[in-house]
């Protein structure tokens, strides 16, 4: 099955951690960040889905679309947006869009979407994995429990989405602001603080095991490190 996705998003710190969430949970995303070069990339790919930010350098997602849709009727387009505009929605459907996502938007919330434009078009997702191991500990992602040996532990919805978000951009840095964005919504002060908590609940439950360690890189964001 086809699990493409092109994504053109000028946010590149935000892009990159997507793209990384997305390959992690199987799929293969192509990222592109100059809209005026994306109908080259969806002609050489042939993506199941696109993922089309609207705000854009030299081509906006519009007229990325409007490109598409005369190339292929039948491919899921998804828009992200920081617009309200009603009729910008309405522009962005007359153009052939499936769906609209505004930002910030949750990453969880943006699978959600694309599993549901892809399973109207007969192609859902493959069932994920039932758990993730990460060092000494069985991650269940569903279930929102970290087991280690008889152990288990409950975490909250959140502390499992950070987890799983450090987890799943292991090989490098991922900075504060994206967390944020991704897991609340935006960056305030009183969420910055919230992070700093749960980054706090996540060290707690991980310390049984010597080998993981998530480092603060002081400015920017943190590190999920396995040894």
């Amino acid at each position: 099955m086809n699990s493409t996705i092109l994504y053109v998003e000028d946010e590149l710190s935000l892009g990159k951690i997507v793209k990384e969430s997305l390959q992690r949970r199987g799929f293969e995303v192509v990222l592109e960040s100059d809209g005026a070069k994306a109908l080259a990339l969806f002609k050489q790919t042939r993506p199941a889905v696109c993922v089309l930010d609207i705000m854009l350098p030299n081509k906006d997602g519009f007229e990325i679309a409007e490109e598409i849709r005369a190339l292929d009727p039948q491919v899921p387009i998804l828009f992200l947006t920081a617009k309200t505009q009603t009729a910008d929605l309405v522009k962005g459907f007359t153009l052939g869009g499936n769906d609209y996502i505004r930002k910030p938007f949750s990453l969880e919330e943006l699978i959600v979407r694309i599993d549901n434009v892809l399973r109207k078009t007969g192609r859902p997702l493959a069932a994920p994995a039932d758990h993730i191991k990460i060092g000494k500990f069985r991650f269940y992602t569903n279930r929102q429990v970290l087991v280690n040996g008889r152990e288990e532990k409950k975490l909250s919805y959140r502390e499992a989405e950070l987890l799983k978000l450090l987890y799943e951009n292991r090989d490098g840095i991922i900075d504060r602001k994206s967390i944020l964005n991704l897991l609340w919504g935006n960056d305030s002060f009183f969420n910055s603080r919230n992070l700093d908590v749960y980054i706090t609940r996540l060290r707690m439950c991980l310390k049984e095991d010597e080998n993981l360690e998530i480092l603060t890189i002081k400015g920017v964001g943190y590190r999920f490190v396995l040894d």
